[in-house]
């Protein structure tokens, strides 16, 4: 992913806890805020000591960012936004974790629409 893409800052992340939206399915929770300075966007993932040692947190990090490296043609622009991890997507191959994630950002309106 590059670093152009990547939320870093904690200011950031406590803005869009803060003010911005979330939606979740049983695998990620999806924060969101509009944000103009985000070309085309920019993604935070946050996983949790809840779901496993560092070995397994850092895979699912890299499974999450490779999944929107992916899809980053499909995903709205001007936005900030969190995924969070949830402890059931460990189990998970790709495919699934995949197609989780994009039933959760179409849900919360992430993805561009097809014309």
């Amino acid at each position: 992913m590059q670093k152009k893409l990547r939320l870093r800052n904690r200011e950031d992340f406590s803005r869009i806890y803060r003010n911005g939206k979330s939606f979740a399915n049983g695998q990620f929770v999806v924060y969101w805020s509009r944000q103009h300075k985000a070309e085309p966007f920019r993604l935070g993932v946050s996983a949790s000591k809840k779901i496993g040692n560092a070995v397994v947190r850092n895979r699912m990090r890299r499974l999450v960012k490779e999944i929107v490296r992916h899809q980053t043609d499909r995903i709205a622009e001007q936005l900030d936004f969190i995924i969070i991890v949830r402890k059931p997507a460990v189990g998970l191959g790709i495919k699934e974790l995949e197609k989780s994630m994009l039933h959760v950002l179409k849900r919360a309106g992430l993805l561009k629409q097809n014309r």
